[in-house]
């Protein structure tokens, strides 16, 4: 049943899944769809980003803007075929029960070299200058336990910072450093969904913009995710079109695929607005699941 509440999923996708999002909801906003009126903000990796920047109250304008510029503050990295194949046999090594799953790539990842905790850090910060958590909507961030593969999600009902718990949700397995907080080290929330989409499972209405559609291991991917919600509620679930994926390449955590990626998210709106509509606008008719980029 539709109880009018709203929520906004973000998932995961590097620096180019940030700029595609920024440039959708930008483009979006252009046409007088204002996702950040969200009740509940969910963010997974790239999606925390951009999910704690919107929940701030900043202009999605301005936030596109940004990724048009010169990439300043960012280190460069490459999440090339080679490390995605590691990932994939860590998570294949063993037991399947998902917990299991994810305590083999947190190892995996607490072994890497990495760029040291506080440089990664220093860079998410700069990313969300200086937003902490917001009071007037729910923004929840999620993260995987690097020790024991346990599925966590942060909110401001606690006394982790916003730019650790978006660090933490941000952790890349053999990229970034697992992020330390709350006695423990924290990886990327996409180790368990790319989008973590099935907890808006108690909103009424949902849209989920899923930079990267599938997943690691058996994980369910953000369209089955998306699937499911449709059977409780609206459901608009966005992945990037032809255009987008080309904007990507091969690097999704590449800082100079920024600008093209947010043009074809800018431009990927106008195509995906209307379905947007009738899910997110209140009274709107229609009922269902869009899937916009498929």
């Amino acid at each position: 049943m539709d109880d009018g509440r709203r929520a906004l999923v973000l998932g995961g996708g590097g620096q180019t899944g940030i700029a595609w999002m920024y440039g959708l909801v930008a483009g979006l906003a252009a046409d007088g769809i204002d996702l950040t009126g969200a009740d509940l903000v969910v963010g997974t990796s790239a999606g925390s980003v951009v999910g704690a920047n919107l929940a701030a109250g900043r202009d999605p304008q301005d936030l596109l803007q940004a990724q048009l510029a010169p990439p300043h503050g960012e280190i460069a990295a490459n999440l090339g075929l080679k490390l995605a194949v590691r990932i994939g046999l860590t998570a294949l090594g063993g037991s399947r029960e998902a917990r299991r799953v994810r305590a083999r790539i947190g190892s995996f990842a607490l072994g890497a070299d990495t760029v040291p905790e506080s440089e990664r850090l220093a860079a998410i910060e700069a990313r969300l200058a200086g937003a902490g958590w917001p009071a007037v909507r729910d923004l929840w961030i999620t993260a995987v336990d690097a020790h024991t593969g346990a599925f966590r999600v942060f909110t401001r009902d606690e006394s982790i910072p916003l730019a650790t718990a978006v660090a933490a949700s941000c952790a890349v397995p053999g990229v970034w450093p697992p992020v330390s907080a709350d006695g423990t080290r924290w990886i990327d929330g996409g180790v368990r969904s790319m989008a973590n989409a099935d907890l808006a499972a108690g909103y009424g209405r949902a849209v989920v913009l899923a930079p990267m559609s599938g997943g690691i291991g058996s994980a369910a991917s953000p369209r089955v995710q998306a699937e499911a919600l449709a059977a409780l509620g609206r459901v608009a679930y966005v992945e990037p079109d032809r255009r987008a994926r080309r904007a990507f390449g091969r690097n999704v955590l590449d800082p100079a695929r920024r600008p093209a990626a947010a043009r074809a998210g800018r431009a990927q709106a106008a195509d995906v607005a209307a379905e947007i509509a009738r899910v997110w606008d209140r009274g709107a008719p229609g009922r269902g699941t869009s899937h916009g980029g498929a």
